[in-house]
């Protein structure tokens, strides 16, 4: 029995690297969450037959959890928005670094509980040393990527504040660090349950206090940083459990967030360690008084024109696009622009939303085929020869200040060259700033013309417009 469980948890691995692999590209994403999912399910079902569990009330408790979590999750997913779905992505995440954290503090009371009985004078002894040290390890990275991840859903989902920051944050994170590593080691070579129970309290505090200062801009790059950590803690678990299938499916989400969150920080021209500490995008505006000029409006219809009388139009979405749900008239409005033969093209910034993909998935919702959506490296030349960009709820991906001010947070991050347009076109609902809370000096642009209104009600205009030609 025992080989065929091993088998099992061998196969749902495969499984979970499959599934992976086909997530990897927008045209297998769909059947790689469908092995993923298959792979689960053989985890989950072995899982009844592991010689450790034992008894009718440890089958009830495994079906109640599967109900309770599955019955949630299934509910939540059909119900869950567009625009809502990095905060899910934070939040569930958020539960699997949890779990990875609640089985390290069950294994290390229980190694606190034998200790009694054995005599010895150690968890590291009860547990031994590899074992208790990725116990306290995965504990601890679980811990802070759960705590983390809740303040990452609740500024997602505008349930706090996400320019605040903690007074002296630099100092007070360091100090916490240096606290939580301490205990790490007074946990491993001590008895006791208070220093357990203190060793998760600063991880908790950690997670917090380490996610509350970074600015909204940096929530895609700190979504995919938490979901590596996540990963890691349950590779740590695996090896706690002797599980092969948490070891691979963990090191192998580790190893890709990990992978994402240093592509997207270099996309941004910054080092991780200025997307945790910097602070990035809780400042106002950038300093100095601002762009000089002022937005220049027109409206949808004319805008639709310039459109239905170019030869190039680059369309670059942002997440105001999701908000609107404008998605599908502006695929409708491409149509249309395609049937005048005008060549129309999509560009995605790699932060452009608030998760990795964001983008793509709304794009692919819509309908958009996948040869139409080029990254920025593939189309910024592009823009010099292009008649009119029509830029659709974007803000910070766009904004020329990251090349040219200094004094600007987000300067020297890589940027659409939408200014290099002939024509731009801005879809934007009011004057206000993006979500990092910085100035746009392409929207003051003399080449700049402001379409305010909700994104699908002016798609919608655009949509009628150009059909009446």
């Amino acid at each position: 029995m025992q080989t065929i469980i091993q088998l099992s948890y061998f196969v749902a691995a495969v499984l979970f690297i499959v599934g992976l692999k086909g997530m990897s590209s927008p045209k297998t994403a769909r059947t790689g969450v469908l092995w993923a999912g298959v792979g689960m399910i053989v985890a989950t079902a072995v899982t009844f037959f592991y010689p450790g569990i034992t008894g009718v009330s440890n089958y009830v408790l495994i079906i109640l959890a599967l109900a309770i979590g599955g019955g949630i999750a299934w509910s939540s997913g059909k119900k869950v928005a567009m625009t809502d779905m990095p905060q899910m992505v934070a939040l569930y995440n958020g539960m699997g670094g949890g779990s990875a954290g609640a089985i390290a503090a069950v294994y290390l009371l229980a190694a606190q509980r034998d200790l009694v009985d054995s005599g010895l004078q150690s968890v590291q002894q009860q547990m031994g040393s590899d074992v208790a040290v990725l116990a306290v390890l995965g504990g601890m990275i679980g811990t802070v990527a759960f705590s983390g991840s809740l303040i990452a859903w609740a500024k997602l989902d505008g349930r706090f504040n996400r320019n605040s920051l903690v007074p002296a944050q630099q100092i007070v994170n360091i100090v916490l660090f240096a606290a939580l590593v301490l205990t790490g080691i007074w946990v491993l070579f001590t008895g006791g349950v208070f220093p357990i129970a203190l060793f998760f309290l600063l991880a908790l505090t950690f997670g917090v206090c380490m996610t509350v200062p970074i600015g909204g801009a940096d929530m895609p790059v700190v979504i995919s940083l938490f979901n590596a950590l996540t990963g890691l803690a349950v590779g740590f678990k695996g090896y706690v459990l002797a599980n092969p299938a948490l070891i691979i499916a963990g090191t192998v989400v580790g190893a890709a967030g990990m992978l994402l969150t240093h592509l997207m920080a270099k996309a941004m021209n910054r080092p991780i360690s200025n997307v945790l500490f910097s602070g990035f995008g809780t400042t106002g505006a950038a300093d100095g008084d601002g762009p000089e000029g002022e937005m220049k409006d027109v409206g949808a219809e004319d805008a639709a024109y310039m459109m239905a009388y170019a030869e190039r139009v680059i369309i670059v979405p942002g997440y105001g696009m999701a908000v609107a749900q404008a998605q599908h008239k502006i695929w409708e409005l491409v149509q249309l622009l395609q049937a005048r033969d005008v060549e129309v093209k999509f560009a995605i910034h790699p932060v452009a939303g608030r998760m990795p993909g964001h983008m793509n998935v709304l794009l692919a919702e819509a309908g958009v085929p996948y040869d139409m959506i080029f990254d920025m490296e593939e189309v910024n030349e592009e823009f010099k020869m292009t008649d009119v960009a029509l830029v659709i709820g974007a803000n910070d991906v766009v904004n020329p200040a990251a090349k040219k001010d200094e004094s600007s947070p987000i300067y020297g991050m890589p940027i659409l060259d939408v200014e290099d347009a002939e024509n731009v076109l801005v879809i934007k609902r009011g004057r206000g700033t993006g979500f990092s809370g910085v100035e746009n000096a392409l929207f003051y642009g003399e080449n700049t013309r402001m379409v305010f209104g909700d994104g699908a009600q002016v798609a919608n205009k655009m949509v009628a417009a150009v059909k009446e030609l």
